[in-house]
């Protein structure tokens, strides 16, 4: 094998590791961050329960409270404008602005690529 065939076949699996790497780190975000907005939900409506029942909660949980909100509220605009470009890729608005708003940017990533 000479070393230009080598070197081809280097970078065929180095390309093929890459890419597998990269789904698999995609997969990874993605279970991540649906269960972390799941919790965000939760996490919400535990506080708005707290709210009507003139319950108190800890106080050190108000900087997790403004966090969880920022993402979430970062997600939704993610998701709109995942529902806005959906058309566009003939996907459902609706349907790919709430896989967006779970997975975040992944989804919007994925959205643009196809």
């Amino acid at each position: 094998m000479s070393k230009l065939q080598s070197l081809q076949s280097s970078h065929a699996n180095t390309e093929l590791n890459l890419k597998f790497i990269k789904q698999n780190f995609s997969t990874l975000i993605k279970v991540i961050s649906i269960f972390l907005m799941a919790s965000a939900i939760g996490l919400e409506l535990g506080n708005i329960y707290t709210v009507i029942t003139n319950s108190k909660l800890p106080s050190n949980l108000n900087s997790i409270f403004w966090i969880e909100r920022f993402i979430v509220v970062i997600h939704f605009l993610e998701a709109v404008v995942a529902a806005l470009y959906a058309p566009f890729k003939k996907k459902m608005p609706i349907q790919y602005g709430i896989y967006t708003f779970f997975v975040g940017t992944v989804g919007l990533l994925e959205l643009f690529r196809e």
